[in-house]
């Protein structure tokens, strides 16, 4: 490193806040409700040359961050600060990041090493992203994990054509909706399915058909819908409860992602899934470091500054600050659809 480059370092450093206050988990709660998130001061540790530090302005509360907590990650460690996904100013590094707003998330944040519910976040410069025009702060908190996942299957599936038809098992839920808005943008059809009767719930550049499974034999509408073919992209959210019914959709070629699970164990047909030349993509974003989901963010950034990607809408009723931070993980276990997000200055 040039003498001119640690000299910059020394000043940005100088001018750090000396300690992260934020929220500190120390060890291992027994269930959700018993999740415990006091908040604590900590020393800011010195900031490398490839490095930044972000002023977080919101970091959003996904699932992964609760299950973290309760030992459902036995590769989280403690003490920690939890949270993956972060939105707020570079304060310290390189000069040209210094003063601008960025977003990011990550697989190891807030669940192998300190995360983003916190007062300020040290954090590759490569894995912060610009924040899009026309996207707040609170908003581009709640982009992180739902989006990165639902990009990051569809790339490893083979982003969707103009033409292909993309079966999302569980549209409403917040990967289903960020996967029909990228499976949009690329320009394919889009249907979605759902247990109840209910309308799509978010953003997306064309029509999102809906199909309840409550009141439809799903495979064979999707026969009907795609003329006999069937789906060329089956994205399922849910896992195991949807795992016949999106089998069945497939077209010849198919390609099936998988995200999550309920029941581990499935009856697994050899002959459909050869004779049907599919392939299954198994995608879990917690395995991506920051660099690698800032790429990714990246990718979607134009998306988002073209409008026809939209971030999630963040309502005021799930904007909390640390000290309830305990009541919006439990809004996100319970049965909040909302994106909830922590506001570390409030």
């Amino acid at each position: 490193m040039s003498p001119a480059s640690e000299a910059l370092i020394r000043e940005a450093q100088a001018s750090c806040p000396h300690n992260v206050r934020g929220l500190r988990l120390h060890a291992q709660a027994a269930s959700y409700e018993e999740i415990a998130l006091p908040i604590e001061e900590c020393p800011l540790r010195p900031l490398a040359a490839h490095e930044v530090l972000v002023e977080i302005q919101a970091a959003a509360v996904n699932p992964s961050d609760a299950k973290a907590a309760t030992g459902l990650m036995p590769y989280a460690v403690f003490p920690r600060t939890p949270g993956r996904d972060f939105a707020g100013t570079v304060v310290a590094g390189p000069d040209a990041l210094i003063g601008k707003p960025v977003f990011g998330s990550s697989g190891d944040l807030g669940i192998r090493q300190d995360g983003a519910q916190a007062s300020h976040l040290i954090v590759e410069a490569d894995a912060v992203v610009q924040i899009p025009a026309g996207v707040t702060m609170q908003e581009a908190a709640g982009i992180g994990v739902p989006f990165v996942t639902a990009w990051e299957g569809l790339r490893r599936a083979g982003l969707p054509q103009p033409g292909e038809t993309v079966l999302i098992l569980g549209v409403n839920g917040k990967v289903g909706q960020a996967a029909a808005q990228i499976a949009s943008w690329r320009g394919a059809r889009v249907i979605g399915v759902m247990r109840r009767e209910e309308p799509y719930a978010g953003h997306a550049s064309s029509v999102v058909e809906v199909v309840s499974s409550s009141s439809t034999d799903v495979p064979t509408r999707m026969r009907e819908l795609t003329g006999g073919k069937g789906a060329d992209i089956v994205f399922n959210t849910v896992g195991d409860p949807f795992y016949e019914i999106g089998q069945k959709s497939m077209a010849v070629g198919g390609r099936a992602i998988f995200i999550a699970v309920v029941d581990r164990f499935v009856t697994f047909d050899i002959l459909a899934f050869y004779k049907g030349r599919h392939t299954y993509v198994g995608i879990d974003t917690i395995a991506l470091n920051s660099v690698e989901t800032g790429a990714i963010l990246r990718d979607l950034a134009p998306g988002f500054a073209a409008g026809a990607l939209k971030p999630f809408p963040i309502r005021d009723s799930a904007v909390y600050r640390l000290e309830d931070a305990h009541a919006a993980y439990q809004a996100v276990m319970g049965s909040s659809r909302d994106r909830v997000v922590l506001v570390p200055g409030a």
